[in-house]
C-alpha cells in the first residue's frame, strides 16, 4: 500500500538536545503506513479522544498518564504504551516535570497484513489488554524507527517487528480464528474512494455502488480490516487534511470550510474529540521553534 498524509501530527521530525521549558512536538508524513512523533509536553497534553490507528509509543522522560478504557494508568521511562482503534484516551503528565516521548502511529491494515504474514490467513488485530507494557521487540521497533532509514523495504521490516511485538503482548492474537470472507478487492476500493472524497461528506449509497456491498456488509469488512468504521476513516482524513492546513498557519475559518464542515465552532468539536487539543492549540504547538533543536 502506498504512503498517505500524516495520521496524527504533520511534518518536520526533531528532537531536543536538552530538556525544553515549552511544549512542543515534532513528527513526520505517513510512510509505508507509519508515522513518527516525539513530543515533549506539561501538565494536561490532551483532553479525551480517540484515533482510528494503532498508537505504539515509549516513555523516554518523565511519567506519562492516562486515563483508557475506564482506569488510569501511568508509564515510566522505558515501558511502552499501545492504544488501539477507536478506543477513547486522554494524556498528561504525571509529574509536575512533564514528559516526553516518541510514538509510533500505525495504519491497522498494515498490522492486519503482517500478521497474516506471520500466522496465515484468519487472524484478527492483536488486542493488548494492558495499555502499559514491558516488551523488548515493541522498544526496540520503536528505537529503531527513529535511528533508522524509512525507505520502502526498512518499513516493511519496521511493521513485521511491530506486528511481532503486538502479537507477543497479545497470545490469543496468534491463534487463527475463522472468520467470514473478507473482499480485499472492494475493501480497497472503498478506502481509495474515501481517500479521494475527503472533504466532503459520502453517502452509504455511493460506497455501494463503488464495492458492491451492502452497506452493513462494507461496514462490518471495513472494520475487521481497517480497526474502525468507514465514516470515522472518512472524518479522520478530513481531519487530516485539516492539520496540515494547520501547519501552514491557515485561518481557522478557511480550514474549517475547506475540510468541509459547516462551520468552525463543529469543526473545533470535531478535532478536539478526535486529537484531544483544539485546532488553535495544535496550530500553536506546531508553529512553536525550539530552540537549541538539532535533527535526527
Amino acid at each position: 500500500m502506498g504512503g498517505k498524509r500524516s495520521r496524527a501530527s504533520g511534518i518536520g521530525l526533531e528532537r531536543l538536545c536538552s530538556e525544553p521549558s515549552t511544549d512542543w512536538m515534532r513528527s513526520t508524513d505517513t510512510e509505508g503506513g507509519v508515522e513518527l512523533l516525539q513530543a515533549w509536553l506539561l501538565g494536561v497534553a490532551y483532553h479525551k479522544h480517540r484515533h482510528d490507528i494503532y498508537a505504539i509509543g515509549l516513555t523516554d522522560t518523565g511519567i506519562q498518564a492516562f486515563d483508557y478504557r475506564g482506569a488510569a494508568h501511568i508509564s515510566p521511562p522505558g515501558q511502552v504504551v499501545v492504544l488501539h482503534p477507536d478506543e477513547m484516551h486522554d494524556g498528561h503528565a504525571g509529574t509536575a516535570e512533564g514528559f516526553g516521548y516518541r510514538i509510533l502511529y500505525v495504519d491497522p491494515a498494515f498490522i492486519f497484513e503482517a500478521v497474516h504474514a506471520l500466522c496465515g490467513p484468519g487472524g484478527a488485530l492483536p488486542f493488548v489488554r494492558p495499555p502499559v507494557v514491558l516488551n523488548r521487540k515493541l522498544a526496540a521497533a520503536i528505537t529503531g524507527a527513529f535511528q533508522g532509514s524509512r525507505e520502502p523495504l526498512a518499513l516493511d521490516s519496521l511493521m513485521v517487528q511491530l506486528a511481532e511485538g503486538l502479537l507477543e503482548a497479545d497470545p490469543c492474537g496468534k491463534r487463527v480464528a475463522r472468520q467470514r470472507h473478507l473482499d480485499g478487492v472492494a475493501l480497497e476500493r472503498a478506502r481509495q474512494f474515501l481517500d479521494a472524497e475527503k472533504t466532503r461528506v459520502v453517502r452509504s449509497s455511493e460506497l455501494e455502488a463503488v464495492t458492491g456491498l451492502t452497506r452493513y456488509e462494507l461496514a462490518r469488512q471495513f472494520r475487521v480490516k481497517y480497526g474502525t468504521s468507514p465514516y470515522r476513516y472518512l472524518l479522520m482524513r478530513r481531519l487530516d487534511f485539516a492539520r496540515v492546513q494547520l501547519s501552514r498557519s491557515r485561518p481557522l475559518v478557511a480550514v474549517a470550510f475547506e475540510a468541509g464542515f459547516a462551520d468552525q465552532a463543529h469543526f473545533t468539536r470535531i478535532f478536539k474529540a478526535a486529537f484531544g487539543l483544539t485546532p488553535a492549540r495544535y496550530g500553536a504547538l506546531r508553529a512553536h521553534e525550539v530552540q537549541g533543536a538539532c535533527r535526527l
